[in-house]
């Protein structure tokens, strides 16, 4: 168990948690939501002992272990995979490496011999010889390779370090586990394969996730932060969300009901305050007035963006015809003679694990990269938005949000921009603020804002979702279930695909495609699906 008692925490002046009283206890998974600053990743920290509070403490229960999911992918560049995996576990960790030194002394005294025993004694207690198998199983069900079990951590990518640092949190049956936005940068895969063990871990789990499926398969208990207070529901992310909308209309019920009683209160004591034979009754009255006290309803610090495409023109029979495109980067080929056509009314999102052929297929259908074979053509009815993976060059100069937004827009008026920018929550003097200094989610958003200002009627979107709050996420969400053009996206978002999506279109490890119209959900459990990933984990030929 884990608790936080009283806690507050000041920064300057302002109070993140102000009196914070919240018991997490075993068998239980606790979904920590709130929007964007409200301070989900600082109270992990907090709870994790990261963060000192200006009051308060945090009590776990002695001698249970708590396990942190780590966010720097570059610390632990000097040690082989399977190592930092079994670390999660450092009292294992620790008797492994010293045993191996004693082990090792040319000079193997009686003392070590009798130190040995102790540390053999403690190592089987823990299940140490079991330690590398578990490790691998926890890589190979995150969908690391076995051939990268013994590499040095230098030598991956970062999707790869993300997912090891995700089995090192989970390695060893922690008591107590903190997951700060686990499912970032996971292909779809692995999500499936945390949710089932979340599902059936037995300890304590807090996790911080804009997810909102995967919150609804693994979470037991919601924990809204709102206010600098943290409100406990039981049941998952949809269930807060009708237990809190219920909450409030209730409230607000009560709370006429109450104006209804203090305005016929107020009535017979104006009426009967000066008649001496109701006097008793009008000083009865102003008693009861006086007792008479209304909820407090503060509206939510959620704050939702206006996103809503409005293509210019309607797009015509004729949108877009790939034939027979082939690319290989960095000499592996990502893209082999793919071919499809779309039609005016798809909605296609790109899934699967292969992240490098969906961004290169779009950077070749956005003229950003030349095919090594094949060729594309769009419909003469048809433009173009274009929302990248990686935003970087968009936002390297020292242009004002303002400025740099009206340099897209069809009409060059500042009064016109600025309704674009205060639609996605840029508000008053955030205009001025320089481009390069944004944060991640404030760039997503312009760059959506420059997709909105386009009125383009075909939509290209490489993981959108990707530094958005879970507000932003819905609100992207529905602007894209609405828009009456054609969309191509990728996004690790269970929801926001199958929401979305009409047509689904997975690029395979060896560069092919399987094409359906179908729903996201449907395609996951069709038989064709099923049989590509038996052939796949077999062969190993699943990673990023």
């Amino acid at each position: 168990m884990i608790s936080a008692n009283n806690v507050t925490l000041r920064i300057g002046k302002k109070a993140l948690f102000e009196d914070v009283n919240i018991k997490f206890t075993e068998g239980c998974c606790y979904g920590l939501i709130g929007a964007n600053g409200a301070g989900k990743s600082t109270f992990l920290k907090i709870l994790s002992g990261q963060l000192e509070t200006t009051n308060g403490e945090v009590f776990i229960t002695p001698g249970q272990r708590l396990s942190v999911l780590e966010q720097d992918h570059f610390k632990y560049d000097d040690y082989t995979v399977l190592d930092l995996v079994i670390m999660g576990n450092e009292r294992l960790y620790a008797i492994m490496k010293e045993k191996d030194a004693i082990y090792a002394k040319e000079d193997f005294s009686d003392e070590d011999g009798i130190r040995a025993s102790e540390l053999e004694a403690e190592f089987a207690e823990m299940d140490g010889w079991e330690a590398e198998s578990n490790a691998a199983s926890l890589l190979n069900g995150l969908g690391i390779d076995t051939s990268l079990h013994y590499s040095l951590m230098k030598d991956l990518n970062g999707n790869e370090k993300v997912k090891i640092l995700l089995a090192k949190a989970l390695f060893g049956n922690p008591d107590i586990l903190l997951l700060d936005e686990p499912t970032n940068h996971l292909d779809l895969d692995a999500i499936a394969w945390l949710e089932d063990f979340l599902i059936d871990f037995e300890n304590t789990v807090i996790v911080v996730s804009h997810d909102r499926y995967f919150l609804n398969k693994v979470c037991t208990h919601i924990a809204d932060i709102d206010y600098g207070k943290i409100q406990l529901y039981a049941g998952n992310y949809d269930f807060w969300y009708e237990s809190s909308q219920l909450l409030i209309k209730q409230m607000k019920e009560a709370n006429k009901k109450k104006e209804e009683k203090i305005k016929e209160l107020q009535e017979f004591i104006s009426r009967f305050s000066a008649n001496a034979s109701k006097s008793k009754q009008a000083t009865a009255r102003k008693r009861a007035l006086e007792k008479i006290e209304l909820d407090e309803i503060r509206p939510s610090s959620r704050k939702y963006p206006y996103i809503d495409f409005r293509p210019e023109r309607e797009i015509g029979n004729e949108v877009l015809s790939v034939e027979h495109i082939s690319k290989t980067v960095n000499g592996v080929k990502v893209l082999d003679d793919i071919s499809f056509i779309v039609g005016h009314d798809d909605k296609i999102a790109f899934v699967g694990g292969n992240e490098l052929a969906k961004t290169t297929l779009f950077q070749i259908l956005m003229g950003e990269l030349e095919p090594d074979e094949g060729s594309y053509k769009w419909g003469v009815t048809t433009s173009q938005a274009y929302f990248p993976k990686d935003n970087t060059a968009e936002f390297d100069n020292d242009l004002t949000i303002a400025d740099w937004l009206t340099g897209y827009s069809p009409v060059k008026d500042v009064t016109y921009v600025r309704g674009f920018l205060g639609r996605m929550l840029f508000a008053g003097e955030d205009g001025v603020k320089k481009v390069k200094v944004l944060s991640g989610g404030e760039k997503v958003r312009c760059l959506l804002s420059k997709m909105m200002i386009s009125g383009a009627n075909c939509l290209i979107l490489d993981e959108p979702t990707n530094h958005l709050d879970m507000e932003s996420i819905t609100a992207l969400n529905n602007g894209l279930i609405k828009f009456s053009g054609v969309e191509l996206f990728s996004c690790h978002d269970h929801q926001f695909v199958q929401t979305t999506a009409n047509r689904i279109m997975e690029i395979l490890p060896n560069g092919s495609l399987i094409d359906k119209i179908t729903t996201y959900d449907e395609y996951l459990a069709s038989d064709e699906m099923a049989r590509k990933r038996t052939v796949y984990t077999k062969t190993g030929d699943d990673e990023d």
